[in-house]
């Protein structure tokens, strides 16, 4: 497969894929599923947050060393379509599985089981996901393709989770005549995104071209994959560039997780925001990100994604200090709004960065290890700010640890090799 056979609509059905998963993370692991989780399954909201936390751990660590592994199997095998099917399908069937989560704290094991294997399914089908971006995109086109896939991903993700507010949870009288005592509009969404996924990702494996095959057996690719996973941490030295961009990603990418993990609450705890304006609030700050990802993607071909990034972490700093600072919700929406622009590009430059930096016979591996870069520390962003924020009693305090990731991000960003 060359570049030039992957055309507008190979191109255009990636970019819609990642409208499709995106629809997961959105429903099941940020707004609605989460919140039912919390408030209707578990014995109290506490145990709740507590179990779901623990799960996402667990998902995250599965993730963190599984990844690297998966991609430098593909590398070997060749084919990237296979891997992603099977790992989207996981996502898609576990989400359907959710339906069967009642308003009953014996089914919270069931819930969480496959909440776990759907993060595992997303996650790491991105690692073929976005191992296919260098092999589609023309190489001055690399920021504009991602960028816009990261623009898609908001867009879809934002419209499924409308769709289930305004069709499903908000309505006066539900559809299909779903009970709303037994938590059936609610558990209903969970087959909408199941649904919402299977339907929008098919395009990709329709007409997106796929790696060639190569000779080796399953057996075989797997062992040589491992083998040159191995070979790759042991001659870390030789890859320097992109060590110090993937520590640089682990730095700020926790921040960034760290920022949408606990907005919410933050402007419920410090802004008096009711659970409506929360999720007013959620939707607006992903609007402007998606914004921000596709205004920047000519960006990202224009300086470089390197640049990109750098300007993106500066403009979450200067807005997120302001947010630290900011006193009534007036001013609040005034610069949380324009935060939100930036942080798209972080993403989405990050991506075509990595797909720069890796060596083309390296894409899967590469960017299995660009998932554990994303994965590896999660906790860390999350710990430290709870620590502070009871070491301080004051939520501004521990928002302020955010601006620390930030900022040790882009200061380990900066020796890293200009890639253009």
């Amino acid at each position: 497969m060359t570049k030039k056979s992957s055309g507008r609509g190979g191109l255009f059905s990636w970019c819609l894929f990642d409208g499709a998963n995106s629809a997961f993370p959105t429903v099941i692991t940020t707004f609605l599923f989460a919140a039912y989780f919390t408030q209707a399954v578990a014995v109290s909201p506490v145990e709740g947050t507590a179990s779901w936390g623990r799960a996402q751990s667990l998902a995250a660590l599965i993730i963190a060393f599984a990844g690297p592994i998966f991609g430098a199997i593909a590398d070997k095998g060749g084919r990237r379509k296979p891997w992603l099917f099977a790992f989207t399908l996981l996502a898609i069937v576990s989400s359907a599985c959710l339906w069967f989560t009642q308003p009953d704290p014996g089914d919270a094991l069931w819930a969480l089981t496959f909440v776990v294997l759907g993060t595992i399914g997303f996650e790491i089908g991105m690692v073929f996901y976005n191992a296919l971006l260098p092999e589609l995109a023309p190489a001055d086109r690399l920021g504009r393709i991602s960028g816009w896939g990261w623009g898609f991903g908001y867009a879809g993700g934002l419209a499924c989770l409308g769709i289930a507010l305004v069709g499903f949870v908000q309505a006066e009288t539900p559809p299909f005549g779903l009970d709303p005592a037994l938590a059936e509009p609610v558990r209903a969404c969970a087959v909408l995104v199941a649904v919402w996924m299977g339907v929008f990702a098919l395009p990709l494996f329709l007409f997106t071209p796929d790696h060639a095959r190569s000779h080796l057996s399953m057996g075989a690719a797997a062992r040589q994959g491992v083998g040159m996973l191995i070979s790759t941490l042991r001659h870390i030295r030789d890859y320097a560039h992109i060590a110090r961009f993937l520590f640089a990603r682990l730095l700020y990418i926790d921040g960034l997780n760290t920022l949408f993990a606990f907005g919410g609450i933050y402007a419920a705890g410090s802004f008096g925001f009711t659970l409506t304006e929360v999720i007013t609030f959620g939707i607006g700050i992903n609007l402007t990100a998606a914004l921000g990802a596709v205004g920047f993607a000519w960006v990202d071909d224009w300086i470089g994604p390197k640049r990109t990034i750098l300007i993106s972490l500066v403009g979450l700093i200067i807005f997120g200090s302001a947010l630290i600072v900011a006193e009534g919700q007036f001013w609040f929406w005034v610069f949380a709004l324009p935060l939100g622009v930036f942080v798209g590009p972080v993403q989405a430059a990050s991506r075509s960065m990595m797909a720069r930096l890796a060596p083309a016979d390296m894409h899967g591996e590469m960017f299995g290890l660009y998932a554990f870069s994303g994965k590896a520390t999660a906790f860390l962003g999350p710990a430290l700010l709870a620590w502070v924020t009871l070491l301080f009693d004051s939520q501004r305090a521990g928002m302020a640890t955010v601006l620390i990731f930030l900022i040790a991000g882009l200061l380990f960003l900066l020796p890293v090799k200009d890639v253009r």
